[in-house]
């Protein structure tokens, strides 16, 4: 969406960074994938260790991953001084890790004792997941607004 105005490398930067957050909650679900395909372990090695400071970041409190959902929506994404791009992408990686979250629950509460179940409809997840934050990330380098069906529509109503 170029009507929203340009955006310099900075805003193009940050706005990908706040994808890694639910980046990393979507590796949660990807247990079932690397046990059924070992080929792929390099790929998740690399995975972990880029998030291994959100990794560190998280196991300081307990409640850290709250702590940092309310500091991303009240710094960041109520802040009209800060660019439209960079709120957008904010509450859209929010978003996504909401759902995550969610399913996260969903999925210990309903599935716990249905394993090849569990395992099938994590995988579908994590790939999905996976791919929004990637896609994310990848159009926010771009300086592009990641039109993500459903999500975006939302973060719309919510992102002045």
């Amino acid at each position: 969406m170029p009507w929203r105005g340009s955006t310099d490398t900075k805003d193009r930067l940050f706005a990908a960074l706040v994808y890694l957050i639910p980046l990393f909650e979507s590796l949660r679900f990807s247990g079932y994938i690397q046990a059924q395909f070992p080929l792929l372990s390099p790929l998740f090695g690399l995975l972990q260790t880029i998030l291994t400071p959100l990794a560190i970041i998280y196991s300081i409190n307990p409640f850290m991953s709250l702590i940092i959902f309310f500091v991303l929506l009240l710094a960041v994404v109520r802040n009209e001084k800060i660019s439209h791009f960079i709120r957008f992408n904010t509450m859209q990686a929010i978003l996504i890790d909401i759902a995550l979250a969610l399913l996260g629950i969903i999925f210990s509460t309903l599935f716990g004792s249905l394993g090849l179940v569990l395992g099938i409809l994590s995988s579908i997840v994590f790939i999905f997941g996976a791919a929004a934050c990637i896609y994310g990330i990848v159009q926010s380098v771009l300086g592009l607004y990641a039109e993500i069906p459903t999500i975006s529509d939302a973060v719309y109503s919510q992102v002045p």
